[in-house]
């Protein structure tokens, strides 16, 4: 079971990491590729809204959603077990990025 759940923490950081990239690197190209004629209408802020609630559902399902079932299916000690390792994970992923960030800057 104890592999199990690493395997599945790791997915589920390397699958917020991998949508974090995504989402930012949408943000970031995104005006360059598309233009920013369309920045002066109330769609922008609409969009905005509208991606971060469809993020904080999926990155909450991902970091949260398993955790959340075992938990109530009465397997406590997996569902706190995969929630810290899923987190420590991500937190590495975090501090690689902070650490590249830093050195490439």
């Amino acid at each position: 079971m104890k592999n199990t759940i690493i395997k599945t923490a790791f997915l589920n950081a390397l699958l917020t990491a991998l949508y974090i990239v995504a989402i930012a690197s949408f943000l970031f190209y995104g005006p360059k590729a598309f233009g920013s004629h369309n920045a002066d209408t109330v769609l922008v802020p609409i969009v905005m809204l509208s991606l971060l609630v469809f993020s904080v559902a999926l990155v909450g399902s991902l970091l949260f959603g398993r955790p959340v079932l075992w938990y109530m299916d009465g397997k406590k000690k997996e569902a706190v077990s995969l929630l810290a390792h899923t987190l420590g994970i991500f937190l590495t992923i975090t501090i690689f990025a902070l650490l590249a960030l830093y050195f490439t800057a």
